[in-house]
């Protein structure tokens, strides 16, 4: 953990560079690395095929991000990690909506409950 699940509709997949936004969202995980061990980082995007939106009369678009996290960060840091990832997929999508309709979203999931997870990432990274 964390985890960042980025969905996107493919309607603009030929209009916006993913892995670029993906970098660029994993980038302020790494930035925290008190907060987020570096090593527990997972980045993922979605593309949709299938989907609707709206009243289905224009060729709107949306992307969606999950920050899932395990419990145990203060308040304070939940809201300065997602008022930056929203500001950056703000900023890396705003070419886009000066010119068609697009629907930006991000939530955090916080696991309540311990997750199961097992490897050896983390080793790499404790010094």
């Amino acid at each position: 953990m964390p985890h960042i699940i980025v969905e996107y509709t493919d309607n603009i997949k030929n209009e916006v560079n993913i892995d670029v936004l993906l970098e660029k969202l994993h980038h302020v995980l790494i930035s925290r690395p008190s907060i987020f061990p570096i090593g527990g980082i997972r980045s993922r995007a979605i593309e949709l095929n299938q989907y609707r939106i709206a009243d289905g009369a224009e060729d709107d678009a949306f992307v969606h991000v999950t920050l899932k996290i395990g419990n145990g960060r203060s308040g304070v840091d939940k809201k300065a990690t997602c008022e930056e990832m929203f500001a950056v997929l703000k900023s890396h999508f705003s070419h886009l909506l000066e010119k068609r309709y697009l629907a930006l979203s991000l939530e955090l999931y916080e696991f309540a409950f311990p997750t199961y997870k097992y490897g050896n990432i983390h080793g790499r990274f404790k010094s």
